[in-house]
């Protein structure tokens, strides 16, 4: 399968790896890059736990996280792909919730006692409110807004001569990529092939809601949240 990858360049890499040793062509057109926007300053903890909702997070504590005090610090991620990323940067109390933010509150509110200080290692743009949906349950929360996203306004040629000659899918890991896969292709008037032509493969209900509200007529959802599962459909 010709399959295209849209995913920041570190990541996609990686993941134009794993399709070609499944046999797969992959189609690396990355629609996003991420700036990191602050650091953590480690001396304004300690706390508790460190809370995820992406593995871009991780950027922010990149320079200190490797000491090995920090590796008992629990951490809770949204889902397995970013869990994974935590674990692998030596991390040894990692918890996902497996699903969306609000699955990820109430695994925190269900494991933690308040008023426990926590650090969530956030993005600019984020789904939901979790910081206040855990301060509503009396939780100290510490908010670090540490990366953002940088997205293409047009798609990629790449990316844009794939939809115009043969493709068969294309893979989704987060909803802010799947909205800028949609953005992108709008702006190349490429929308309507983009909707029709390839296959959509999500990392979950969440990552798939923007590409099933804009008319997409092949959707498939990963069994679980995780890169591999999200391969799986990909054969």
């Amino acid at each position: 399968m010709r399959i295209m990858v849209t995913r920041p360049q570190r990541g996609a890499a990686d993941t134009a790896l794993a399709l070609r040793a499944r046999g797969h062509a992959p189609i690396v057109a990355p629609l996003s890059e991420i700036e990191l926007v602050a650091k953590v300053d480690p001396q304004a903890g300690p706390w508790t736990a460190i809370l995820l909702t992406s593995a871009n997070g991780l950027r922010g504590i990149a320079s200190f996280a490797e000491s090995k005090e920090w590796h008992d610090t629990p951490v809770f991620a949204v889902g397995e792909v970013t869990a994974k990323a935590a674990r692998d940067m030596g991390f040894a109390e990692v918890n996902s919730a497996a699903g969306n933010v609000n699955d990820l509150i109430n695994l925190v509110a269900t494991r933690l006692q308040p008023p426990a200080r926590l650090l969530y290692l956030a993005g600019e743009e984020r789904a939901g409110d979790l910081g206040g949906a855990l301060r509503g349950k009396n939780f100290d929360v510490d908010v670090v807004v540490v990366y953002r996203f940088l997205t293409a306004r047009v798609l990629p040629e790449v990316a844009a001569a794939a939809l115009a000659g043969e493709i068969d899918a294309v893979l989704h890991f987060s909803r802010a990529s799947a909205e800028a896969f949609l953005k992108a292709a709008r702006n190349s008037e490429l929308l309507e092939v983009a909707l029709i032509k390839p296959a959509h493969f999500c990392l979950s209900e969440h990552v798939a809601a923007p590409l099933r509200e804009a008319g997409a007529a092949h959707v498939r959802v990963a069994a679980r949240p995780t890169e591999d599962a999200l391969l799986e459909l990909c054969g």
